[in-house]
């Protein structure tokens, strides 16, 4: 497959991010008060750093030069750590206040198709990505990566709250979520310098 193919199935991976990601913010501002679940809002939040990171993609995509491609990747290294910071943050909020989540039809609904939309989403970007040996749109598969996990356990939170009654579940797998964004964080600032020093 040559390289404009590649641009343009990158693309329109990004574009399918980006227009499921705003309509997700819609969606996630009606459910997310609606069950006072700080894991939805947070979830919310989650989908406003991917439509950035999106934007930072296809930015950098139609430059297609090594002169964008650093600077994409501090941005994503900002994302990733805001993320991680946000989640430690809500995490020890929720269990200082033993948050218990009500149940939310429409959250749980949206939360799980965009767990699996967002896990085909980031193969697509990987592969893609290493196809095309960009580092920005192999970041940001990791981004939609995360955004999959993230939906993932909030779903695990929701389910073992209603299930078990552990209203801590969703705390716990948030910090370990953390954790990974700051890994990734790392890594993309590394990647950042490492171009920067090539150009």
């Amino acid at each position: 497959m040559n390289e404009s193919t590649l641009l343009r199935r990158g693309i329109a991976l990004e574009h399918a991010t980006l227009g499921w990601n705003v309509l997700g913010v819609a969606v996630l501002a009606w459910a997310a008060p609606a069950a006072h679940s700080v894991a939805l809002v947070g979830f919310g939040l989650d989908t406003l750093l991917e439509i950035g990171a999106s934007t930072v993609v296809l930015w950098e995509l139609r430059g297609t030069g090594g002169t964008r491609q650093a600077p994409a990747l501090r941005w994503l290294s900002g994302a990733f750590l805001a993320l991680g910071l946000y989640l430690v943050a809500q995490s020890g909020w929720s269990w200082a206040q033993a948050v218990h989540p009500a149940p939310s039809a429409l959250g749980v609904g949206w939360v799980a198709l965009t767990c699996v939309l967002m896990l085909a989403l980031a193969w697509g970007k990987h592969r893609t990505g290493r196809q095309l040996r960009n580092p920005v749109l192999q970041t940001e598969g990791r981004v939609t990566l995360v955004d999959a996990a993230l939906a993932g356990a909030v779903l695990l939170g929701l389910g073992l709250n209603a299930w078990r009654g552990w209203w801590w579940a969703d705390t716990v797998v948030g910090l370990g979520l953390a954790g990974y964004c700051f890994w990734e964080a790392r890594h993309a600032w590394q990647e950042a310098r490492a171009l920067a020093g090539t150009t």
